[in-house]
């Protein structure tokens, strides 16, 4: 008898040491308890009508039917979005609930679209990646960020998906940890309107768009209106950017416009921004160089007869008597090597920390000569 249970205490041993193998993360799981922390309690930055929309919707509700149904839908997604928080948690996981079941596409990895992305501030006051959470199914995912480190307060940044909406997102620290807002940065935000590329396709990760680069090198708040396809500068769009109050509106659009709609809809739109915003800063940006538009002829003449109605639109204005308006130029966006893409038009990582790249010096240039840097209002 006590050979028999002693074999049977081996068996068991054996069975358990397997399932631990197989996830060692269970053992923890079982004996330390984590709470939960809804990131709508937190202070979600990017957002630009925080008081009147769904709480993961970049547009306001009252928005829907006024814009295309493309720009509605596209705003469910929640390119932009980030939360910074502190925590002295020696473990972090997070689980989180997608709006929309295509976890990827043909050529845009799945933690783009529908990933989260966390950055830890590091002593030097940088930001440095720190993980990805992979999505795996439609709805429910859940990650493990880290675990065993040692307990101390750091501060985080979390990027939502790109090309996808959530329901919900829950951060989880040990129960006896502390986690916390970060804080809002002081300075008004900059509104970034524009396309797909705007929106961050096809960033292998949410915080590799060019908005999120520029964040975090800029340390601004940077708010996300990029609609794929759907950038058309309709005047709907230039009324409801005109509700909000930046530091500077960067307008991308081109990528989406023909030339034809160019000269229709670039001045009235800045007309309209105009009217609410006299002196904020506008910036007009011609839009990347397709990689392979020195070989297909027809992409390099759509790219040349639109610069030119961008161009000859600016000058109007300018001739016009409005002032803060600035040009960005499209040759080096994306360097020159032909690498920075994935089908030619929409960026890889390299293409958009280019673009980021060539996109900074104008944006610090054009703030630091405005005159018009503020600080938000209290609430």
């Amino acid at each position: 008898m006590d050979n028999l249970l002693f074999v049977k205490k081996g068996v068991l041993l054996l069975f358990g040491w397997l399932i631990f193998l197989q996830n060692p993360t269970a053992a923890q799981d079982q004996t330390e308890s984590f709470t939960w922390i809804n990131i709508k309690s937190l202070h979600v930055e990017g957002r630009g009508w925080e008081d009147e929309a769904s709480f993961f919707r970049r547009l306001p509700a009252r928005a829907e039917g006024k814009v295309t149904a493309a720009v509605w839908n596209l705003s469910g997604h929640t390119s932009g979005m980030y939360v910074r928080f502190k925590t002295d948690a020696s473990s972090l996981k997070a689980k989180w609930s997608l709006t929309g079941e295509n976890l990827a596409m043909p050529h845009f990895a799945a933690t783009g679209v529908s990933g989260i992305d966390l950055y830890v501030k590091t002593e030097k006051g940088e930001w440095h990646w720190l993980a990805v959470g992979q999505p795996t199914k439609f709805p429910e995912n859940e990650t493990t960020f880290f675990e065993g480190v040692t307990p101390e307060e750091r501060e985080y940044l979390l990027y939502l998906p790109l090309y996808n909406g959530i329901d919900n997102l829950l951060i989880g620290v040990p129960g006896a940890a502390s986690l916390e807002n970060a804080g809002m940065e002081e300075k008004k935000p900059i509104v970034f309107y524009g396309t797909s590329i705007t929106q961050g396709g096809c960033a292998s990760r949410a915080g590799m768009s060019t908005t999120a680069i520029l964040g975090r090198k800029l340390g601004r708040e940077i708010i996300n209106l990029g609609f794929s396809g759907s950038g058309k500068m309709e005047p709907e769009m230039a009324c409801l950017l005109a509700e909000l109050d930046p530091e500077l509106f960067f307008i991308d659009c081109l990528p989406n416009l023909t030339a034809e709609e160019v000269r229709e809809r670039v001045e009235p739109f800045v007309k309209i921004l105009r009217e609410k915003h006299p002196s904020t800063p506008i910036i007009l940006a011609e839009g990347v160089t397709y990689d392979n538009a020195f070989f297909v002829e027809s992409r390099n003449q759509r790219n040349q007869e639109s610069r030119e109605a961008l161009r000859s639109a600016f000058e109007n204005l300018m001739n016009d008597g409005y002032r803060n308006l600035h040009y960005q130029i499209g040759e080096g966006q994306l360097g020159f090597d032909g690498e920075g893409t994935v089908d030619g038009t929409h960026p890889t990582d390299l293409g958009f920390y280019r673009q980021a790249q060539v996109y900074q010096p104008l944006i610090e240039n054009v703030l630091n000569n405005s005159g018009t840097s503020r600080e938000k209002k209290a609430d």
